[in-house]
Protein backbone atom coordinates (compact mmCIF):
# COMPACT_ATOMS: atom_id res chain seq x y z
CA UNK A 1 0.00 0.00 0.00
CA UNK A 2 1.49 3.20 -1.27
CA UNK A 3 1.35 6.11 1.12
CA UNK A 4 1.12 9.83 0.98
CA UNK A 5 3.73 11.71 -0.38
CA UNK A 6 5.02 13.59 2.62
CA UNK A 7 4.88 16.85 1.19
CA UNK A 8 0.96 17.20 1.53
CA UNK A 9 -0.45 19.38 3.88
CA UNK A 10 -3.63 17.01 5.18
CA UNK A 11 -4.87 20.18 6.33
CA UNK A 12 -5.89 20.97 3.10
CA UNK A 13 -7.35 17.69 2.43
CA UNK A 14 -10.95 17.57 2.85
CA UNK A 15 -12.87 14.52 4.49
CA UNK A 16 -14.50 13.00 1.37
CA UNK A 17 -11.49 11.76 0.44
CA UNK A 18 -11.86 9.33 3.55
CA UNK A 19 -13.47 6.52 1.73
CA UNK A 20 -16.01 3.98 3.72
CA UNK A 21 -13.27 1.51 5.18
CA UNK A 22 -11.48 3.98 7.05
CA UNK A 23 -15.00 5.48 8.31
CA UNK A 24 -16.47 1.79 9.39
CA UNK A 25 -12.99 1.38 11.24
CA UNK A 26 -13.34 4.40 13.06
CA UNK A 27 -16.59 3.71 14.50
CA UNK A 28 -15.32 -0.02 15.16
CA UNK A 29 -12.67 2.05 17.74
CA UNK A 30 -14.98 5.34 18.92
CA UNK A 31 -18.86 3.48 19.21
CA UNK A 32 -17.44 1.25 22.16
CA UNK A 33 -18.16 2.73 25.45
CA UNK A 34 -14.67 3.04 26.91
CA UNK A 35 -13.60 3.36 30.47
CA UNK A 36 -10.22 3.86 29.57
CA UNK A 37 -9.91 5.52 26.34
CA UNK A 38 -11.83 8.35 24.77
CA UNK A 39 -14.68 7.52 22.49
CA UNK A 40 -16.88 9.28 20.00
CA UNK A 41 -18.44 11.69 22.30
CA UNK A 42 -14.78 12.56 23.33
CA UNK A 43 -14.10 13.02 19.75
CA UNK A 44 -17.75 15.17 18.94
CA UNK A 45 -16.90 17.40 21.75
CA UNK A 46 -13.46 17.90 20.63
CA UNK A 47 -14.73 19.06 17.45
CA UNK A 48 -17.44 21.39 18.59
CA UNK A 49 -20.48 19.56 18.63
CA UNK A 50 -22.69 20.91 21.93
CA UNK A 51 -24.22 18.19 24.54
CA UNK A 52 -27.87 18.23 22.59
CA UNK A 53 -26.16 17.53 19.40
CA UNK A 54 -23.88 14.42 20.98
CA UNK A 55 -27.29 12.95 22.07
CA UNK A 56 -29.02 12.92 19.13
CA UNK A 57 -26.10 11.38 17.40
CA UNK A 58 -26.56 8.20 19.82
CA UNK A 59 -29.45 7.03 18.14
CA UNK A 60 -27.85 6.64 14.96
CA UNK A 61 -26.08 3.01 13.83
CA UNK A 62 -22.45 4.48 13.85
CA UNK A 63 -22.24 7.09 16.35
CA UNK A 64 -18.98 8.16 15.27
CA UNK A 65 -19.74 8.02 11.38
CA UNK A 66 -22.66 9.93 11.96
CA UNK A 67 -20.57 12.80 13.66
CA UNK A 68 -17.59 12.84 11.39
CA UNK A 69 -20.19 12.94 8.22
CA UNK A 70 -22.10 15.93 10.14
CA UNK A 71 -18.69 17.44 11.02
CA UNK A 72 -18.07 17.60 7.20
CA UNK A 73 -21.48 18.73 6.31
CA UNK A 74 -21.53 22.18 8.39
CA UNK A 75 -17.58 22.91 8.99
CA UNK A 76 -15.37 24.60 6.88
CA UNK A 77 -12.29 23.47 9.05
CA UNK A 78 -13.35 19.80 8.61
CA UNK A 79 -9.96 18.56 7.14
CA UNK A 80 -8.02 15.03 7.01
CA UNK A 81 -5.22 16.74 8.93
CA UNK A 82 -7.80 18.43 11.58
CA UNK A 83 -9.22 14.87 12.04
CA UNK A 84 -6.02 13.15 13.07
CA UNK A 85 -5.51 16.28 15.54
CA UNK A 86 -8.19 15.68 16.92
CA UNK A 87 -7.93 12.08 17.62
CA UNK A 88 -4.57 13.00 18.84
CA UNK A 89 -5.99 15.84 21.01
CA UNK A 90 -8.20 13.26 22.86
CA UNK A 91 -5.46 11.20 23.31
CA UNK A 92 -6.63 8.08 20.59
CA UNK A 93 -3.39 7.68 19.19
CA UNK A 94 -3.60 4.41 18.95
CA UNK A 95 -6.57 5.12 16.22
CA UNK A 96 -3.83 7.30 14.17
CA UNK A 97 -1.33 4.74 14.14
CA UNK A 98 -3.77 1.88 13.14
CA UNK A 99 -5.57 4.45 10.72
CA UNK A 100 -2.74 5.48 9.18
CA UNK A 101 -2.12 3.65 6.45
CA UNK A 102 -5.24 3.41 5.07
CA UNK A 103 -6.19 7.43 5.57
CA UNK A 104 -2.81 7.86 3.32
CA UNK A 105 -3.91 5.88 0.26
CA UNK A 106 -7.09 7.36 0.18
CA UNK A 107 -5.53 10.94 0.57
CA UNK A 108 -2.97 9.33 -2.12
CA UNK A 109 -5.85 8.44 -4.34
CA UNK A 110 -7.66 11.95 -3.79
CA UNK A 111 -4.46 13.87 -4.93
CA UNK A 112 -4.26 12.32 -7.68
CA UNK A 113 -7.89 12.82 -9.04
CA UNK A 114 -7.19 16.67 -7.85
CA UNK A 115 -3.74 16.07 -10.23
CA UNK A 116 -5.80 14.91 -13.51
CA UNK A 117 -8.24 17.88 -12.90
CA UNK A 118 -4.81 20.47 -12.71
CA UNK A 119 -3.20 18.74 -15.83
CA UNK A 120 -6.05 19.66 -17.96
CA UNK A 121 -4.68 21.33 -21.03
CA UNK A 122 -4.85 24.78 -21.10
CA UNK A 123 -7.07 26.02 -24.36
CA UNK A 124 -4.26 28.78 -26.07
CA UNK A 125 -5.53 31.30 -27.92
CA UNK A 126 -4.82 31.22 -31.99
CA UNK A 127 -2.21 34.32 -33.11
CA UNK A 128 -4.37 35.39 -35.53
CA UNK A 129 -6.59 38.63 -36.10
CA UNK A 130 -9.63 37.04 -35.31
CA UNK A 131 -10.94 37.17 -31.72
CA UNK A 132 -9.79 34.44 -29.27
CA UNK A 133 -11.27 31.10 -28.91
CA UNK A 134 -11.72 30.13 -25.27
CA UNK A 135 -13.05 26.39 -24.19
CA UNK A 136 -16.33 27.58 -24.16
CA UNK A 137 -16.62 28.44 -27.76
CA UNK A 138 -16.07 24.67 -28.56
CA UNK A 139 -18.93 22.18 -28.87
CA UNK A 140 -18.38 19.78 -26.31
CA UNK A 141 -22.26 18.23 -26.85
CA UNK A 142 -24.67 17.15 -29.35
CA UNK A 143 -26.52 20.44 -29.37
CA UNK A 144 -23.82 23.08 -28.94
CA UNK A 145 -23.68 25.98 -31.57
CA UNK A 146 -19.69 26.87 -31.03
CA UNK A 147 -20.35 30.54 -32.44
CA UNK A 148 -23.21 30.87 -29.51
CA UNK A 149 -24.31 30.14 -25.98
CA UNK A 150 -23.22 26.88 -24.46
CA UNK A 151 -25.66 24.19 -24.17
CA UNK A 152 -26.95 24.08 -20.62
CA UNK A 153 -28.68 21.35 -18.23
CA UNK A 154 -31.18 21.40 -15.38
CA UNK A 155 -28.75 18.05 -14.24
CA UNK A 156 -25.58 16.01 -14.65
CA UNK A 157 -27.05 12.63 -13.93
CA UNK A 158 -23.79 9.92 -12.62
CA UNK A 159 -24.21 6.96 -13.09
CA UNK A 160 -22.97 3.86 -13.95
CA UNK A 161 -23.44 1.86 -17.11
CA UNK A 162 -25.18 -1.46 -15.61
CA UNK A 163 -27.89 1.01 -14.23
CA UNK A 164 -29.08 2.24 -17.74
CA UNK A 165 -31.83 0.92 -17.97
CA UNK A 166 -33.09 3.16 -14.98
CA UNK A 167 -31.37 6.26 -16.65
CA UNK A 168 -34.14 5.77 -19.29
CA UNK A 169 -36.93 5.73 -17.76
CA UNK A 170 -35.46 8.95 -15.61
CA UNK A 171 -35.06 10.52 -19.06
CA UNK A 172 -39.13 9.47 -19.62
CA UNK A 173 -39.85 10.70 -16.59
CA UNK A 174 -38.31 14.17 -16.56
CA UNK A 175 -37.75 14.97 -19.97
CA UNK A 176 -40.79 13.47 -21.90
CA UNK A 177 -43.33 14.70 -19.74
CA UNK A 178 -44.37 17.99 -18.24
CA UNK A 179 -41.34 18.56 -16.93
CA UNK A 180 -39.83 19.51 -19.23
CA UNK A 181 -36.06 19.34 -17.54
CA UNK A 182 -32.90 18.72 -19.49
CA UNK A 183 -30.74 16.40 -18.17
CA UNK A 184 -26.87 15.53 -19.84
CA UNK A 185 -26.57 12.00 -19.79
CA UNK A 186 -22.93 11.56 -21.02
CA UNK A 187 -23.45 8.42 -23.37
CA UNK A 188 -26.10 10.58 -24.95
CA UNK A 189 -25.13 14.24 -24.93
CA UNK A 190 -21.62 14.10 -25.28
CA UNK A 191 -19.37 14.31 -28.36
CA UNK A 192 -16.58 11.43 -28.59
CA UNK A 193 -13.21 12.25 -29.32
CA UNK A 194 -12.85 14.51 -25.86
CA UNK A 195 -10.93 13.93 -22.99
CA UNK A 196 -13.05 12.45 -20.12
CA UNK A 197 -12.23 14.24 -17.41
CA UNK A 198 -11.80 17.57 -18.73
CA UNK A 199 -15.44 17.06 -20.10
CA UNK A 200 -16.85 15.89 -17.15
CA UNK A 201 -15.35 18.66 -14.75
CA UNK A 202 -16.54 21.24 -17.39
CA UNK A 203 -19.83 20.10 -17.54
CA UNK A 204 -20.74 19.76 -14.02
CA UNK A 205 -19.31 22.95 -12.97
CA UNK A 206 -20.37 25.36 -15.74
CA UNK A 207 -23.04 23.26 -17.60
CA UNK A 208 -25.14 21.93 -15.17
CA UNK A 209 -27.17 23.12 -12.19
CA UNK A 210 -26.84 19.82 -10.24
CA UNK A 211 -25.79 16.55 -10.48
CA UNK A 212 -28.30 13.41 -9.72
CA UNK A 213 -26.55 10.68 -8.59
CA UNK A 214 -27.72 7.30 -9.03
CA UNK A 215 -26.60 5.18 -6.50
CA UNK A 216 -26.06 1.27 -6.67
CA UNK A 217 -23.58 -1.68 -5.78
CA UNK A 218 -22.22 -1.32 -9.24
CA UNK A 219 -21.72 2.42 -8.41
CA UNK A 220 -19.40 2.25 -5.72
CA UNK A 221 -16.68 0.12 -7.73
CA UNK A 222 -17.12 2.87 -10.37
CA UNK A 223 -13.82 5.30 -10.75
CA UNK A 224 -15.58 7.45 -12.84
CA UNK A 225 -18.24 7.54 -10.54
CA UNK A 226 -16.68 8.47 -7.66
CA UNK A 227 -14.61 11.10 -9.72
CA UNK A 228 -17.81 13.12 -10.54
CA UNK A 229 -19.13 12.90 -7.01
CA UNK A 230 -16.27 14.22 -5.24
CA UNK A 231 -15.66 16.78 -7.91
CA UNK A 232 -18.72 18.19 -7.34
CA UNK A 233 -18.96 18.13 -3.95
CA UNK A 234 -15.71 19.92 -3.84
CA UNK A 235 -17.64 22.73 -5.38
CA UNK A 236 -20.07 22.86 -2.88
CA UNK A 237 -18.65 22.07 0.25
CA UNK A 238 -21.65 21.41 3.24
CA UNK A 239 -23.96 20.82 0.49
CA UNK A 240 -24.59 24.36 0.21
CA UNK A 241 -27.66 24.97 -2.79
CA UNK A 242 -28.67 21.33 -2.57
CA UNK A 243 -26.04 20.59 -5.62
CA UNK A 244 -26.14 17.15 -5.31
CA UNK A 245 -29.29 14.67 -5.55
CA UNK A 246 -28.12 11.20 -4.80
CA UNK A 247 -31.12 8.47 -6.28
CA UNK A 248 -31.77 4.60 -4.58
CA UNK A 249 -33.28 3.29 -6.98
CA UNK A 250 -32.90 -0.87 -6.45
CA UNK A 251 -31.76 -2.53 -2.72
CA UNK A 252 -28.39 -2.29 -2.28
CA UNK A 253 -25.99 -5.23 -0.83
CA UNK A 254 -23.72 -2.83 0.53
CA UNK A 255 -23.11 0.15 2.84
CA UNK A 256 -24.75 3.52 1.02
CA UNK A 257 -21.51 5.60 0.54
CA UNK A 258 -20.67 7.73 3.21
CA UNK A 259 -19.90 10.74 1.55
CA UNK A 260 -23.79 10.82 0.82
CA UNK A 261 -25.24 9.96 3.45
CA UNK A 262 -25.61 13.40 5.32
CA UNK A 263 -27.69 14.11 2.07
CA UNK A 264 -31.70 13.90 1.61
CA UNK A 265 -31.98 11.26 -0.83
CA UNK A 266 -34.66 9.92 -3.14
CA UNK A 267 -35.44 6.19 -2.79
CA UNK A 268 -37.31 4.74 -5.32
CA UNK A 269 -37.20 1.51 -3.29
CA UNK A 270 -40.16 2.11 -0.59
CA UNK A 271 -43.28 1.06 -2.49
CA UNK A 272 -45.64 3.72 -0.23
CA UNK A 273 -43.29 6.34 -1.51
CA UNK A 274 -43.20 5.87 -4.97
CA UNK A 275 -46.14 7.69 -6.50
CA UNK A 276 -44.45 10.89 -5.24
CA UNK A 277 -40.69 9.83 -6.57
CA UNK A 278 -40.66 11.24 -9.76
CA UNK A 279 -42.55 14.38 -8.54
CA UNK A 280 -39.86 15.51 -5.74
CA UNK A 281 -36.92 14.63 -7.77
CA UNK A 282 -38.23 17.08 -11.32
CA UNK A 283 -39.21 20.08 -8.00
CA UNK A 284 -35.72 19.80 -6.82
CA UNK A 285 -34.45 19.72 -9.99
CA UNK A 286 -36.32 22.77 -11.38
CA UNK A 287 -35.40 24.92 -8.38
CA UNK A 288 -33.58 27.77 -9.35
CA UNK A 289 -29.54 27.63 -8.98
CA UNK A 290 -27.71 28.97 -5.45
CA UNK A 291 -24.87 30.90 -5.78
CA UNK A 292 -24.47 30.95 -2.17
Amino acid sequence: MACVDSEVDLWSIPLVALNVTVRKKLGLYLNPKNTVAADWTAVAEAMGFSYLEIKNHEAARSPAQSVLENWQARSSEASVGKLLSVLTKVERKDVVEDLRPLIDEDVRKYCESQKKLSELPLQVPEVDSCPPRTPEKIGITLYDDPEGAPELFDAFICYCHSDFEFVHEMIRELEQTECRLKLCVFDRDVLPGSCVWTITSQLIEKRCKRMVVVISDEYLDSDACDFQTKFALSLCPGARGKRLIPVKYKPMSRPFPSILRFLTICDYTRPLTQDWFWKRLAKALAQPASHS
